[in-house]
């Protein structure tokens, strides 16, 4: 965002992710395989110290997440941007092609300056369509939305929710890895890297987009190849025939809201449920275990206040824990929805980003205990099942919550912090037509 605001020669080199953990001859994924033995710790299936011995296996490496968590969608997307060196995104921290990745990153970024080759040469709408196009072809992270819709706007450059969707409906999903598939990070780079999916889907994607290398997208994938199809699946035998994200609309979500379909429970993809809402995260925590909760399976559960300006700062808390009393039952998923976000890691049939939130006076802030919601995935709806005039009248007698401080940062968060369906960026800080591009001095006195 900062390259892209900046328009001075850049390119982006990651940390890689870490090799994958290890625990009783299983093969452990940071995020993902701690979710689901955090439920099954607290369904009383592994013990304390079973617990404590997992947290000891699980990272044995520098990096980050090695499952396709954001940290692995957005440096993935990165290179599908063009903003960096072909292969960079999935070597794993540890290995030493890291290390020469980045003396050769080093060595380009010289000649970039040289050559003034900036981001916006590079970061074009057709760019962003090609990252939005590989990330649903590996699974990726519902946060990719929210970030590639923030950096696309300090270029000026739109990006709407429904352009997302549009491409997710036209690009296979192709990488078997976890949450929404098997396999890891590690088995990714091995198996080929991006460079491998992205000349799988060559066909779909603007091939000539121009990258930091000098060449063009198509150039820089010609020569890739796929050593193990078993995580990078042909572009004609994919996992499955659409991506792995849907955009929702309807009475609920006038602006949109977000779903990683890949990670869900297709039993759960078209639903209707009896809302059990929960006013704000705290209330949550405190009530989501107790064994007297007004529950079942059918139930979806509603968290409110978690968005840009609810919690504030839209938190990772849209992966809302399965109660208690349902966990010891056997039940491993339900449908749950909030105007939060949630890691990459996570998994499960949950609804994100629904805007406007609840805390600006959206549709969400007025659903109750026991309304019915209608979730249907195929026809990408979500809507609350009462009249408009209901849902009126609830609003009009809404209220925010009172800000907890009036002045400083916060209060310059709250006033111009966007909504979710426009990258949570500042308002500032979005590129307009009248902009007047600012010319850097760079190699001059």
């Amino acid at each position: 965002m900062g390259a892209a605001s900046m328009d001075v020669p850049a390119i982006m080199v990651s940390g890689g992710p870490m090799l994958r953990g290890m625990w009783k001859n299983e093969e452990m994924g940071s995020g993902t395989d701690v979710w689901k033995h955090w439920d099954e710790r607290r369904a009383g299936r592994i013990s304390e110290e079973e617990w404590a011995e997992m947290e000891g296996c699980i990272s044995r490496s520098p990096g980050h997440c090695m499952t396709m968590g954001t940290a692995s969608t957005m440096t993935s997307a990165a290179e599908a941007l063009g903003m960096m060196l072909p292969g960079c995104a999935n070597i794993p921290a540890v290995d030493s092609r890291r290390q020469a990745v980045a003396e050769a990153s080093g060595r380009r970024i010289v000649q970039m300056v040289k050559e003034d080759l900036r981001p916006s040469g590079i970061l074009t709408q057709p760019a962003f369509e090609n990252a939005i196009r590989l990330c649903m072809a590996l699974g990726g992270s519902t946060n990719a939305v929210i970030h590639l819709i923030a950096i696309a706007g300090r270029l000026g450059i739109p990006l709407p929710l429904s352009k997302f969707d549009e491409l997710s409906r036209s690009t296979p999903y192709l990488v078997n890895v976890r949450p929404s598939g098997k396999y890891l990070m590690e088995h990714l780079y091995y198996a080929g890297g991006v460079p491998a999916v992205m000349k799988e889907i060559l066909p779909l994607l603007h091939g000539n987009a121009p990258t930091v290398t000098g060449k063009s997208l198509a150039e820089n994938v010609a020569n890739a190849q796929c050593y193990n199809r078993e995580v990078i699946r042909p572009l004609q035998d994919p996992l499955h025939r659409e991506g792995s994200l849907a955009v929702l609309f309807g009475s609920l979500a006038p602006q949109g809201a977000v779903m990683k379909t890949s990670a869900a429970s297709p039993s759960l993809l078209r639903h209707i449920g009896r809302a059990l809402v929960f006013e704000n995260y705290e209330e949550m925590l405190a009530r989501v275990d107790d064994a007297s909760l007004d529950v079942d399976p059918s139930t979806i559960l509603v968290l409110k206040n978690a968005g840009p300006v609810g919690a504030p700062g839209m938190p990772e808390w849209g992966q809302i824990p399965i109660p208690a009393k349902l966990l010891k039952q056997g039940v491993e998923d339900m449908v749950r929805m909030s105007d939060s976000r949630m890691s990459g890691t996570s998994f499960g049939t949950v609804v994100l980003h629904i805007s406007p939130e609840s805390a600006v006076g959206g549709p969400l802030a007025a659903v109750q205990n026991g309304d019915q919601i209608h979730l249907d995935v195929e026809k990408r709806r979500l809507d609350l099942m009462i009249s408009e005039q209901e849902i009126k009248r609830r609003l009009e007698s809404w209220r925010p919550a009172p800000r907890r401080f009036r002045r400083g940062y916060y209060t310059l968060f709250l006033e111009h912090v966007l909504q979710a369906h426009e990258g949570c960026d500042f308002d500032f800080l979005r590129a307009t037509p009248e902009d007047v591009p600012y010319e850097p001095q760079i190699g001059r006195s």
